[in-house]
């Protein structure tokens, strides 16, 4: 993926109200910007930290510029949640992601289940089960090495899970994709201390049949590419 303009870099001085953050370009200027990302930003959002911004160009926009990544570290990290589904895409079209290849159509944004819930991608095939794909954005990651989801508590993702378990019981598919928005990881792990509803389900989901499958990324100022592969490991309790 690749930015339309290369990304302005800034220090984030505070973000609140969720959506909300103010940051200090490089020629002094403060300035309110709008933040892609609902969760706690956990070790991402420290006043202080580099961050960069994409500019929308539209004067009309209340919030025209957005934070698209921080440095955290010695690793950069992605935090548009709204990212996450094109980069998984562009996997899937690229080979990164085989388990996902074969399908002859993919659609966005399907409502289904019995939560009234949507489902990332929807992967048809006129002789193959349908496959439902949900993406979770990760950013958190609290050892090095080590990404952690989620940054907070996930009622939502958790009703996910029990979404897709569903689809399993019916004879589909359903693969669970964390897409790794840092270059500084080798495994992504559920965050027990921080949600252990959502980590007791997701174990319950890789029993049920759920798939699941991680892959971390390369950023920089100009593009995200999604190039490898990272396991999920998910210890006993």
């Amino acid at each position: 993926m690749e930015f339309s303009q290369t990304l302005i870099p800034a220090v984030l001085l505070k973000r609140y109200k969720r959506f909300l953050a103010d940051v200090r370009l490089e020629d002094g200027t403060e300035m309110t910007v709008h933040v892609p990302n609902t969760g706690s930003l956990l070790g991402c959002a420290d006043a202080g930290l580099r961050v960069w911004l994409s500019d929308s160009g539209n004067l009309e926009r209340k919030y025209r510029y957005t934070w698209e990544q921080v440095s955290v570290g010695p690793a950069r990290v992605g935090i548009n949640t709204h990212r996450a589904n094109a980069l998984v895409g562009e996997a899937i079209d690229g080979g990164l992601l085989d388990l996902l290849a074969g399908y002859t159509e993919r659609r966005a944004e399907v409502r289904y289940g019995e939560e009234n819930s949507r489902i990332d991608w929807l992967l048809t095939h006129p002789e193959r089960p349908r496959c439902y794909v949900e993406v979770k954005n990760v950013t958190a990651a609290v050892e090095a090495g080590i990404a952690l989801f989620p940054d907070a508590v996930s009622t939502r993702g958790t009703k996910h899970l029990r979404e897709m378990m569903r689809r399993v019981a019916e004879g589909e598919r359903a693969v669970l994709v964390f897409c790794v928005q840092r270059d500084d990881v080798h495994e992504v792990r559920p965050a027990d201390n921080i949600d252990p509803e959502y980590g007791r389900v997701l174990r319950e989901a890789l029993q049920a049949g759920v798939e699941a499958v991680a892959c971390g990324a390369t950023l920089t100022d100009r593009k995200i590419l999604l190039t490898c592969r990272i396991p999920i490991i998910c210890p006993a309790r």
